[in-house]
């Protein structure tokens, strides 16, 4: 069966994996749309929660590092208020150790290790639970390894409602912070615009150009000029002949200006850096290489760490809540029901 893009979008809505992760689930299950989410629920990849009567979407993440080995998890509660129980507080970090000293393969085998107190993890939860008075569930957990030459990368962001860890190879003992806060800021899904299917590039472009469309009109109500179409939304698409096309598409600008071509040398370069970074929006929304790096936005992450001499090997990054449909309460119809109006 043909994985459409549109299908790779609707699982992404659904579970919140990242694009090649749901990609990789419809291959694996021939499009089946129930299955694959039960697929990345099983890998700790599905970011979005079955519905339940009670929906736990608040919470904290937590991180350990052990060695080379180092866990990210997340851990929901039903309000923001028991988030910051003290211990809930605890079980999030009991459960970061845990996972990263374990090393479990799935959310199965994660809820089977033990604690410090010998329980396992599941019993942790249902101890949480009944003691606490909240849904107390743990959701999903992230391991990631290094080499003795590279470093990690931790920050928590809003009090742990975002948690990133990195892999950086490279660089000095700051770096990989600077990058994980990076992470946290601009939320990529991918590493690298390599990573990203065209099919969803085309489909993303078409949103955004959707977006322009819309603002064309109200621009027109006040006679602003048309804003252009974006031709373009990953390097991917950029070949050597659409650069050279570009490239003397400026040149006869130059010409008609009158410019002389002996200064043209110092023209054109920053005119084909402003075109690539004009049709390359989708790298810059999803791919952390290409974003423009939040602590000196003239340059791209990539473009910051070949400075530095360093590389990212690998991130992960949870936001509490992310995907989790939460029940949205009519205050109103709530109190006319209690009235018996």
């Amino acid at each position: 069966m043909d994985i459409t893009a549109k299908m790779v979008k609707e699982l992404r809505e659904k579970s919140g994996a990242g694009v090649m992760d749901a990609k990789k689930a419809l291959v694996e299950v021939d499009g089946d749309m129930d299955k694959a989410m039960e697929l990345l629920h099983e890998r700790g990849m599905a970011k979005a929660a079955k519905k339940a009567d009670r929906v736990a979407a608040e919470g904290l993440t937590g991180v350990y590092v052990d060695g080379n080995v180092a866990s990210l998890v997340e851990v929901n509660s039903e309000t923001d208020f028991v988030a910051k129980n003290q211990q809930f507080v605890d079980l999030v970090n009991e459960t970061a150790e845990v996972i990263a000293k374990g090393k479990p393969a799935d959310i199965e085998a994660a809820l089977a290790l033990k604690t410090s107190s010998g329980a396992t993890l599941e019993d942790a939860f249902k101890a949480a639970t009944a003691t606490i008075g909240e849904k107390i569930s743990f959701r999903r957990f992230a391991l990631l390894g290094k080499t003795d030459a590279q470093k990690f990368g931790a920050y928590q962001h809003n009090g742990g409602r975002i948690g990133v860890l990195v892999v950086v190879e490279g660089g000095d003992d700051q770096l990989p912070k600077a990058i994980a806060m990076h992470v946290a800021a601009m939320n990529p899904t991918v590493l690298s615009n390599e990573e990203l299917d065209l099919d969803f590039v085309h489909e993303e472009l078409a949103h955004l150009n959707h977006e322009i469309d819309e603002d064309n009109e109200s621009r027109k109500l006040v006679d602003k000029p048309a804003l252009p179409h974006i031709l373009y939304g990953s390097a991917q698409e950029l070949t050597d002949e659409i650069l050279a096309k570009a490239e003397e598409d400026f040149k006869k600008e130059l010409t008609a200006e009158g410019k002389p071509e002996k200064i043209w040398g110092n023209i054109l370069p920053g005119k084909m850096a402003k075109f690539i970074t004009e049709n390359t929006k989708i790298d810059q929304q999803y791919a952390l290489l290409s974003q423009l790096y939040v602590m000196d936005d003239g340059k791209t992450v990539e473009k910051f760490l070949e400075s530095k001499d360093a590389k990212v090997i690998e991130f992960v990054r949870f936001e509490v809540g992310e995907g989790i449909e939460k029940a949205v309460n009519d205050f109103a119809a709530e109190v006319a029901a209690q009235a018996g109006m």
